[in-house]
């Protein structure tokens, strides 16, 4: 019982972690649009956040009402996953500066940014929400809100990746 409150407990400061993202993502899109920059097409954001808010109600309702064990060796290995989820998405957010947001936004005359973790990863905040989404609900054993809510995001990445590479080609 008590691994499903520390589980909980790992929800939560996800959910805090992405109100934060929230408001830096504000922030920095007020700052983008000051420099001359604008928002690209339609970023799917109120499917990004349907997907997840019912992927926290999903891993919550998957173990209390299904009872999905705790299995130590399989928690340790999804807890690393989703750390380097997260570590991959902070190092994204580190590179980009005042340019990360989650609309898709560009600045005339800016170039894609090469540094950081972008010299080894294309699309690295994306790999860390791979992770975040597959992983962080193996903690608890919610194997099915790991594969329909993995599936779920694949869909949307194949929506949202090529609109970040169309602006990042466009700019204007």
């Amino acid at each position: 019982m008590l691994t499903k409150y520390f589980f909980i407990g790992i929800i939560v400061a996800v959910i805090l972690q992405r109100l934060l993202e929230v408001h830096l993502s504000d922030r920095h899109a007020a700052e983008i649009c000051r420099r001359g920059g604008k928002e690209h097409g339609d970023n799917l954001l109120s499917v990004v956040k349907v997907l997840q808010v019912s992927w926290w109600v999903a891993m919550i309702a998957e173990v209390w009402y299904f009872h999905r064990p705790f299995i130590p060796a399989l928690a340790s290995v999804a807890l690393a996953a989703t750390i380097t989820g997260q570590v991959l998405r902070y190092l994204s957010m580190q590179a980009l500066t005042w340019r990360w947001t989650l609309p898709i936004m560009t600045v005339p005359n800016l170039p894609v940014v090469k540094s950081g973790v972008y010299r080894y990863l294309r699309h690295p905040n994306w790999l860390g929400v791979i992770l975040e989404i597959a992983f962080l609900p193996l903690i608890h054993s919610a194997y099915l809100t790991a594969f329909a809510f993995s599936l779920g995001n694949a869909w949307l990445m194949s929506q949202r990746i090529p609109a970040e590479e169309q602006a990042g080609e466009r700019k204007h």
